[in-house]
């Protein structure tokens, strides 16, 4: 039976990648523009004709890296908020961790912030703007602290027989129900005396959590 040949590239096709690829600065563009219109008017100022022209891009390229305008509000928010789940062999998993509670509380501090939980206090759980923030803020954040714990029971500094998906929940909840609810000041200090409570609980016999 005769063999296929061989499909000959033409040079420089071996590296080239299939599919066009995404143009980056296009995508920065899209995400100021859009945190632009959040900080001028909030999450009803996002729309995709709005950003695609604030950005100086067609609407199509806004639509090649988000499927809505809550989506492009959603990630500009995001892209605010610096990444969380550092390395533990930097600093070590719990101040990672005592740091990511701190920039949430930072990032709802600001005019941006703000708005955006003015917006989400009034919706509807069912709304798409309560689901962007769910799947792409409070789920993402989760994950990351999630890494971050089995790092400090791997490191010894926490006990290993504890449930991850409820200290999770006594992590996060009462930071997330104080955003909404308003009672009482989201801050560094609540954030801080809300991890200390946990890890209380949480610490190794071997080990003591300490504050960085």
């Amino acid at each position: 039976m005769p063999r296929t040949p061989p499909v000959k590239l033409a040079p420089g096709d071996e590296s080239r990648p299939r599919g066009r690829p995404r143009d980056e600065g296009a995508r920065l563009a899209i995400l100021r523009a859009a945190r632009d219109m959040l900080e001028r008017g909030g999450v009803a100022a996002v729309t995709m004709e709005g950003v695609a022209q604030r950005a100086g891009v067609g609407k199509p390229t806004v639509y090649r890296h988000w499927p809505n305008a809550l989506a492009v509000a959603m990630a500009a928010l995001l892209e605010d908020a610096p990444a969380e789940a550092e390395s533990r062999a930097s600093r070590g998993a719990l101040p990672a961790l005592r740091r990511q509670l701190r920039q949430i509380a930072t990032l709802f501090a600001t005019p941006m912030g703000r708005s955006v939980t003015m917006m989400l206090a009034s919706a509807d759980q069912e709304t798409e703007l309560s689901k962007a923030f769910r799947n792409h803020f409070i789920l993402a954040r989760r994950t990351d602290g999630k890494a971050l714990l089995a790092a400090a029971v791997a490191d010894g500094v926490l006990r290993a027989d504890f449930d991850v998906e409820v200290a999770l929940d006594m992590i996060y909840g009462p930071l997330f129900y104080r955003l909404l609810a308003g009672h009482a000041r989201l801050d560094a200090a609540f954030t801080d005396a809300l991890l200390d409570h946990v890890l209380a609980g949480l610490a190794s016999r071997r080990a003591r959590v300490a504050k960085p």
